[in-house]
């Protein structure tokens, strides 16, 4: 018996894993959420493909890749323009969720091709799924002192220097969030900058508090003593201990060196003094966003005994 010439070869090909009912547009759950979002009828968005397909976006735009990482930023409600599902993905319920919270915060959902993604990722794992998350906007270091202005407590501001670590920006942004301080400066180039990692290290205080970049720390620092503020640097090698820290209570900036590398010269020579903080034993440090938790904790201790 003759067989077809692979002419139904096409026909037993399977479809792939059913997608997420929010993504079906005929069921009810996509209807509702494309309610919810204000995207187009099915929710999904997955009849209107932009041209061109899924693409990298602007430079300044950031890609997070992966089902658990893509969550999280979703559960921390980290802004995000796009949520991109590969067609054919299997679901899961880390994906079921991730579509849920994106169309509860009215994100674009766009199912896209498979390789869409693998350019979008550049190598990367993205399993299916990826989030294009806005760039940050960071204040300038003058609206950031004209904020603390109206305050009728002293203001209090952390610069860092020399901390490169996302998650360290992001923890000490939610440590100013946690105790009263007016925002965080980063100098403009070899920092940190406001990534999702920091986003989600910041646990949603990165809404709140604002950041300001620094053509030059050196220059803004010394620019802000001029208006009334003292400048504290947290170093291992600093000579004051913060259990005699006599500016707490006043207008404070306090600058937070890295780990390894510490204060940069002239930064440390631009402070007004250079504060340490006792350890138990010679060879214990700390990771520079806990030793600002600990010295802002302190401020806030001497402040709240006024």
């Amino acid at each position: 018996m003759s067989g077809s010439g692979g002419k139904g070869r096409r026909s037993l090909r399977g479809r792939g894993a059913t997608p997420p009912k929010e993504m079906r547009p005929y069921h009810p759950a996509a209807k509702k959420a494309a309610k919810t979002a204000g995207t187009v009828s099915g929710g999904a968005q997955s009849a209107r493909r932009p041209s061109g397909g899924a693409r990298r976006g602007d430079a300044a735009h950031e890609n997070v890749l992966g089902r658990n990482p893509v969550l999280e930023c979703l559960r921390q409600r980290v802004p995000a323009t796009t949520l991109f599902v590969a067609v054919g993905t299997e679901n899961d319920e880390r994906l079921t969720e991730a579509v849920q919270l994106a169309a509860e915060a009215g994100i674009s959902i766009q199912e896209v091709p498979r390789t869409d993604l693998d350019r979008m990722s550049t190598g990367g794992v993205h399993q299916g799924v990826a989030l294009q998350i806005p760039p940050f906007r960071y204040s300038h270091p003058d609206e950031l002192l004209d904020r603390t202005r109206g305050s009728a407590r002293p203001p209090l501001v952390v610069a860092l220097d020399n901390i490169t670590d996302p998650r360290n920006l992001g923890a000490v942004i939610r440590s100013v969030a946690a105790f009263g301080g007016d925002g965080v400066l980063i100098p403009e180039r070899r920092s940190a900058s406001v990534t999702a990692v920091a986003w989600r290290t910041s646990a949603g205080a990165a809404a709140r508090v604002p950041v300001a970049k620094a053509t030059n720390m050196t220059r803004t620092l010394k620019s802000w003593q001029k208006s009334g503020f003292q400048v504290a640097g947290l170093d291992a090698g600093g000579e004051t201990s913060i259990d005699d820290l006599d500016v707490a209570v006043d207008p404070l900036v306090l600058v937070v060196g890295s780990e390894g590398k510490g204060l940069s010269r002239l930064v440390r020579e631009t402070c007004d003094r250079v504060v340490n903080i006792p350890m138990a034993g010679e060879m214990e440090s700390l990771n520079a966003s806990v030793a600002a938790g600990v010295v802002l904790a302190e401020v806030a201790r001497q402040r709240r005994a006024l």
